[in-house]
């Protein structure tokens, strides 16, 4: 059957986030909400994208990067739609845009009880890293400055204070390893 491929856009979350659901070996949480993937998106712009065959979403892939690698999240294909060179076309779409940006390497996460995931990753040439593990910590609002009381010219600053007396502090001596 004919697709078409098209760069993901906010329009498109509701129809991509079933999908997604449907799939076995995917998994989603609360960064998958549509405010997050909406910020995703903007940051990463025509990097995503959707396969549509007529005027439904039979296919879809989260592309970002960070200036030096590239990432791909929720590869998704419809299972009646599996076996075409769908999943390739999606993420081929993919490597061509950060190619385009000057992006050398791509990296992805899969389950590690993923087998059929495995085997697609592998068949279209992906290597699995065994000297790397994965590492998350939980970011709570609020919580980015620090939570000890800071002592700077005999008072003592409330935490966001902190925050601004530390980023302060860098300024004044400049860069790390500046002297």
């Amino acid at each position: 059957m004919p697709y078409a491929i098209e760069p993901m856009s906010i329009d498109d979350f509701d129809e991509v986030s079933r999908l997604w659901q449907q799939i076995e070996g995917l998994g989603l949480g609360q960064s998958d909400s549509k405010p997050n993937i909406a910020s995703y998106l903007a940051r990463n712009p025509g990097l995503s994208f959707v396969a549509r065959d007529a005027n439904r979403i039979i296919g879809a892939v989260l592309c970002g990067h960070d200036g030096r690698r590239g990432c791909l999240h929720h590869l998704a294909v419809a299972r009646e739609h599996r076996k075409q060179g769908l999943g390739k076309a999606l993420v081929a779409a993919c490597l061509d845009r950060l190619a385009g940006l000057g992006i050398l390497k791509c990296n992805l996460f899969l389950f590690a009880d993923n087998a059929q995931g495995e085997v697609f990753w592998r068949h279209t040439g992906w290597v699995k890293r065994t000297d790397l593990q994965v590492m998350q910590k939980t970011v709570r609002k609020g919580r980015g400055a620090r939570s000890r009381v800071l002592r700077t010219g005999g008072r003592r600053l409330k935490t966001v204070e902190v925050a601004r007396a530390c980023s302060h502090t860098a300024l004044k001596r400049g860069p790390a390893g500046a002297g």
